[in-house]
């Protein structure tokens, strides 16, 4: 059996497309090890198909943790046999990189976003100047790359003349509950990072005073955004859940009203950005708000399941989610929209694309 060593930055706590790549290449007669780093605050993982190696690091911060955990797991791979090796996101490439030449085992490259246009190095010179660095120097490296859209796809093709396919981050098919009868709760699922638009959906909520907002996972930018819902007095209305398990998380979702995937700003990355969250709420059956960003418009318009949001400010959302709060028919036209949408945008029929990449078509 073909031993692969995926390495993900992350505590595979909650990351979907891992797992579930994980899942199809064990599928495919891989023994797949996971390389990844333990927090002090990382839940104990359930029951895997594959193995979890999981790294304490004396630096889990800032730019030195990249090369801290890229050293890490460049130390395991080098003392240990493997027949091939997938990077995940440009923050394990180089390490990667480095193996695939020394070993000469076959290397692939999947990029959850545009990493060097994240908000994060938008005004950090010289830290975007070294991953663009690695990035020019590593990624001719793997045999095969691919990415979440074809935005993406398109980016890095004409930039380094690549074949970048696209795998998108669809969820496994799940069971679909009734949309009558739900919670009046709004969820926002994903990383608690910047330019997400967390802060516009807390401030939302000083407009609508009947809901909840729930707000799923972790990142570096909890306490600021705790901080905010307690000076807006919305402690009692804004629940901050944490990481949550797949099946936990699915059930939160299929509770909910409406799910939101309101990405702000200038960045590159968040304009071709196609979040698996919004294929999660489809899913779940639970109606969208996204950003008018064209990845995320033509999913959203393509099968009429939510609403566009094309303001930056959180009146206009409360406005826009408040009238579609109001008119119980057309959200459960969205979620019956959900039900069709699902039978096509699911990981059965994206994991196609996956097998002819490793089967080198």
């Amino acid at each position: 059996m073909k031993r692969i060593f995926v390495s993900v930055t992350n505590d595979m706590t909650n990351d979907q497309r891992v797992n579930r790549i994980c899942n199809t290449l064990c599928d495919k007669g891989f023994d797949v090890v996971v390389l990844c780093r333990r927090l002090k605050s990382s839940a104990e993982l359930e029951s895997r198909r594959y193995i979890v190696k999981r790294f304490r690091l004396l630096i889990n911060k800032g730019f030195l943790f990249y090369a801290c955990f890229n050293l890490r797991i460049f130390l395991y791979q080098i003392f240990h046999r493997c027949d091939a090796l997938l990077a995940n996101d440009l923050d394990t490439l180089f390490a990667n990189a480095l193996i695939s030449k020394l070993k000469r085992k076959n290397l692939y490259y999947d990029t959850h976003e545009l990493f060097t246009e994240v908000p994060e190095l938008l005004n950090s010179g010289f830290k975007k100047k070294v991953w663009l660095w690695i990035e020019r120097h590593c990624i001719h490296r793997p045999i095969a790359t691919y990415t979440v859209c074809s935005s993406i796809a398109k980016y890095y093709n004409e930039k380094y003349g690549l074949g970048m396919k696209v795998v998108r981050n669809l969820p496994t098919s799940k069971e679909m509950h009734s949309y009558e009868g739900r919670e009046n709760i709004l969820l926002y699922q994903g990383a608690l990072n910047m330019g997400r638009g967390i802060e516009l959906l807390i401030e939302m909520m000083k407009h609508i005073p009947d809901y909840k907002l729930y707000i799923a996972g972790k990142g570096y930018m909890d306490s600021e955004l705790k901080k905010l819902t307690a000076n807006l007095n919305l402690t009692d209305r804004v629940v901050f859940t944490g990481n949550l398990r797949f099946d936990e998380l699915h059930k939160l979702t299929s509770k909910a009203k409406i799910g939101f995937s309101v990405e702000q700003g200038e960045s590159l990355n968040y304009k071709y950005a196609l979040p698996n969250k919004i294929f999660d709420y489809i899913q779940a059956g639970t109606p969208v708000v996204c950003s008018d960003f064209p990845e995320m418009r033509a999913v959203v318009e393509g099968y009429d399941v939510g609403e566009i949001f094309a303001g930056h400010d959180a009146e206009s959302l409360a406005v826009l989610v408040e009238n579609m709060l109001d008119n119980d028919a057309k959200l459960i036209e969205y979620h019956n929209n959900c039900i069709e949408a699902s039978k096509v945008l699911n990981w059965e029929n994206e994991q196609k694309v996956l097998y002819g990449i490793y089967e080198g078509k």
